[in-house]
C-alpha cells in the first residue's frame, strides 16, 4: 500500500474485471482435446496428434514471468505419454533467450509440479552454444539468420508454451516469442533487436499490424514447420482466464483476441504525474526487466512530465553487457548512444533494453524507488528515490493541476490517451493491489 497527497486527483488504471476459469484444470484439458487449428486443417486432440510421435519437445518461458506452469505441464505431459511418446524421450525447454539460465530451487518453482521435475528432462536452452542450434537459413522479408535449439527443431512433436500480455517491442509475448527469441542463438537474437528493429514506430506494445519482430518470428515459425502452442493469459490476482492449445499461430492470435480489450485501456487526459510498477516478482527481480513498466507507462504522460516507477530489483541490474550499454549512454547521452548503435546489423547483446528505455528518458523524468546498491544506482541514467510517498507528494506539489495516474500492474497494463474516453478517476488516498 501507498499513501497518496490528499490533494491529489488520482485515476487508477486497471484492467476491466477479468472472467477467470473456474475450473483450471478442466478447462485445460478441454484445450488439449480440441485444438485450434489453422483454416481447413481438422481439429484432432493432442493425443492422436502426437500419435505418430517418438519425441516431444515443451518450451517454456524462464522465470521472468510468471507462466501457471504448474497447471498445465503434467496435463501436457499425460496427454503426450497416451499418444506413445515414452517419458525418457519428452523434453520440457526453458527459453531463456539470452538470460541467465534457471537452476535448482528457481527451476523448481519454474516447473511448479515436482513430478515433471522427477519424470522427464527439463534443461535451458542456452544462446551463446553453437553446436546445440540448428541454421534453418535466412528469413525472405529481412534476410535475419535463423538458428534454433536443435533439441527443438529435431523434436517429433513441437509445442511452445506461454503467457500472452502486452510486450514493448514484440507487441505482445507468448506463442512464437517462446521460439525467437526463446530459443533462438545470439546470433539470430541480435540481429532482429537491432536499432533498425527498435526503433520501428510498430515495434511497440499491444501492436501487431506491420511490427517487424511479430513479421519476423511469423516467417521463423513457418520456416520450421508444424508447431503447437498452450497459451494462456492471467488476471490481475494471476488466476487462470483463458487456456487455449493449437497451432502456434492462430491459437496465440486468438488468445491475443481474448486479452486485448483487458490490457489496453483508453484515458481521456495526460498527466503531469505518473506512478507505475515493474509488476513485482518476478519481473521486477532486475533493472533490466524494469524497462518495461517505464515504457508502458509513456502514452499518458504530459511532455516533460514525471513517471515513478517502482521495482525491487533485488538481483541488480543485469547481465554485465546490459551494465555496458548503461555506461555508454551515461557516457556519450542518448542522442550520442543511438548514434553509435544505429549503423550496428547485430546489436551488442542486452542494448535493445537501453534503447528501449531512451523512448521512456525522452517523454518525461524517470524516478526509480528500488533496493539497488548505491554503484547499481549510478549506471541507471534515471533519477532514483529513497522514499516513494514522499516523492510523489513533492511531484504532486509541483504539479498545477494535482492529476496523479497509478497503474498498480504496470506494463501488464497499457494506457493510451484517448480525449473521448470516459475514465472515472477513482479517488482515494491509498493504492495497492485490488482486494
Amino acid at each position: 500500500m501507498v499513501a497518496l497527497p490528499k490533494e491529489a486527483r488520482v485515476t487508477v488504471i486497471r484492467k476491466p474485471k477479468m472472467p477467470v476459469l473456474k475450473d483450471p484444470r478442466a478447462a485445460i484439458e478441454d484445450a488439449l482435446r480440441a485444438p485450434i487449428m489453422a483454416i481447413e486443417v481438422e481439429s484432432k486432440p493432442l493425443s492422436e496428434l502426437a500419435r505418430r510421435a517418438r519425441s516431444a519437445c515443451i518450451a517454456i518461458c524462464d522465470i521472468t514471468r510468471p507462466v501457471p506452469n504448474g497447471l498445465f505441464l503434467r496435463p501436457l505431459v499425460e496427454a503426450l505419454v497416451t499418444a506413445g511418446v515414452p517419458l525418457r524421450a519428452i523434453t520440457i525447454l526453458v527459453a531463456t533467450g539470452l538470460h541467465r539460465p534457471n537452476l535448482g530451487h528457481e527451476l523448481a518453482e519454474l516447473i511448479g509440479d515436482p513430478w515433471i521435475l522427477e519424470s522427464v528432462q527439463v534443461v535451458n536452452h542456452d544462446a551463446r552454444c553453437d553446436d546445440e542450434h540448428v541454421n534453418l537459413g535466412r528469413t525472405a522479408t529481412r534476410g535475419t539468420e535463423v538458428k534454433l535449439d536443435r533439441r527443438f527443431v529435431e523434436a517429433d512433436m513441437r509445442i511452445v508454451t506461454g503467457l500472452v500480455e502486452p510486450h514493448f517491442m514484440a507487441g505482445y509475448s507468448g506463442g512464437r516469442k517462446v521460439i525467437a527469441p526463446g530459443l533462438a542463438h545470439a546470433d539470430t537474437i541480435t540481429t532482429f533487436h537491432n536499432c533498425a528493429f527498435m526503433e520501428n514506430i510498430h515495434a511497440a506494445n499491444c501492436n501487431l499490424d506491420r511490427n517487424p519482430l511479430h513479421e519476423e518470428q511469423l516467417e521463423i515459425v513457418r520456416m520450421l514447420g508444424d508447431v503447437f502452442a498452450l497459451n494462456t493469459v492471467i488476471d490481475e490476482d494471476r488466476n487462470l482466464a483463458m487456456v487455449n492449445f493449437g497451432d502456434a499461430i492462430e491459437s496465440h492470435r486468438q488468445a491475443v483476441a481474448f486479452v486485448q480489450p483487458f490490457c489496453r485501456v483508453a484515458v481521456d487526459q495526460k498527466f503531469d504525474t505518473v506512478v507505475t510498477s515493474a509488476a513485482g516478482y518476478p519481473l521486477d527481480k532486475t533493472y533490466y526487466q524494469t524497462v518495461k513498466g517505464m515504457v508502458g507507462a509513456i502514452a499518458i504522460l504530459k511532455p516533460g512530465g514525471n513517471l515513478v516507477i517502482a521495482s525491487k530489483c533485488e538481483e541488480g541490474l543485469g547481465s554485465s553487457e546490459y551494465q555496458a550499454a548503461q555506461r555508454a549512454l551515461i557516457q556519450s547521452g542518448i542522442d550520442g548512444f543511438l548514434a553509435s548503435i544505429r549503423p550496428k546489423p547485430y546489436a551488442d547483446i542486452d542494448e535493445w533494453q537501453t534503447q528501449m528505455q531512451t523512448k521512456a528518458m525522452k517523454a518525461g523524468n524517470i524516478h526509480l524507488y528500488s533496493s539497488l546498491s548505491t554503484s547499481n544506482k549510478s549506471l541507471t541514467g534515471v533519477n532514483t528515490i529513497d522514499n516513494l510517498e514522499e516523492a510523489i507528494q513533492r511531484l504532486v506539489d509541483q504539479s498545477t493541476d494535482k492529476a496523479l495516474a497509478i497503474i498498480p500492474e504496470g506494463p501488464y497494463v497499457i494506457p493510451y490517451y484517448k480525449p473521448t474516453a470516459r475514465v472515472r478517476p477513482e479517488r482515494t488516498g491509498r493504492t495497492g493491489p485490488r482486494q
